[in-house]
């Protein structure tokens, strides 16, 4: 480990002060630290920052403070490298961030020993078609989702997977999760949790007007395909709860698995069901 890049969320507090800690004691260890554009504004370096995707490109890892949003817009923008990262949680639930902050000081040791693995997790790629031309094409790693927006009134949707018809529906709008997204909004909209060494593939309604409607657990080499009926005019395709793309009735949003993994370096193997009920308690304990 000779280079490490830094990606910082500067709406997360005062962070500045443990980050600038951490950088100083990363050089002490003769590791050179890059610096994103908000990382090097933030710690008063700004002539030093560089594009997440080009910081990708010129680092060993990643080292993500923030919450899980932080961490799926750096995977996103940087998964074409196959450059690992991992996060230090400046969120709630964190679960994709690997360290929290009393832990830090151990786990940056430990990253440093060589003392880590690879993780890898599925990410979907999304293309929208109009008029069969290709006007829209991402990366996601939790989920893509076509949904109305602040209108009243249902999207209809169209859903065929593998060119095979599944079904026309009314609904607040469709999600396409990963396994990994499986404990994001698909399971707020009630579909199934999985883990993430499952390789599938999720579609899950959002509020939809008939019962029959329920989550459906495809192969991961499916192809999913939601087209936008005639109805209310504030639809978008929404990527991992950040990037969004307006659609027109007719528009088409093709969903399959993404020719490249998102890399989580981690330092301790840790039960994914101990996380998940640990996460969930925090998440409750925030509602009472």
């Amino acid at each position: 480990m000779n280079t490490i890049g830094l990606v910082v969320n500067s709406n997360k507090g005062n962070v500045s002060e443990p980050v600038s800690k951490v950088v100083d004691w990363l050089n002490q260890q003769n590791i050179k630290v890059l610096f994103n554009q908000e990382s090097a504004a933030l710690l008063g370096r700004r002539g030093e920052g560089m594009p997440t995707w080009e910081l990708a490109q010129q680092c060993d890892c990643i080292m993500v403070w923030g919450g899980d949003g932080t961490l799926l817009n750096c995977a996103r923008q940087t998964a074409a490298t196959g450059t690992p990262i991992f996060g230090v949680n400046l969120g709630r639930l964190g679960f994709l961030t690997e360290i929290d902050m009393p832990d830090l000081r151990h786990k940056m040791q430990a990253l440093i020993a060589g003392h880590y693995y690879i993780e890898e997790r599925m990410m979907l790629q999304t293309t929208v078609l109009r008029q069969d031309e290709i006007i829209d094409r991402a990366l996601c790693l939790n989920d893509a989702v076509v949904a109305k927006g602040s209108s009243f009134r249902m999207a209809r949707l169209n859903i065929k997977v593998n060119q095979q018809f599944v079904g026309a529906f009314a609904a607040d709008g469709v999600i396409i999760a990963s396994p990994t997204g499986s404990t994001a909004y698909s399971l707020s909209a009630g579909g199934p949790i999985v883990t993430p060494e499952v390789q599938v593939m999720l579609i899950t309604p959002i509020c939809p007007h008939s019962l029959a409607n329920r989550s459906i657990v495809i192969a991961p080499d499916s192809v999913v395909e939601v087209e936008v009926l005639p109805c209310v005019e504030d639809v978008h395709l929404n990527l991992d709860g950040q990037y969004s793309f307006p659609l027109r009735a007719g528009d088409k949003v093709v969903v399959k698995k993404a020719s490249v993994k998102a890399r989580f370096l981690k330092i301790h193997k840790t039960s994914f069901f101990a996380v998940l009920r640990e996460k969930l308690k925090e998440w409750q304990q925030g509602l009472d």
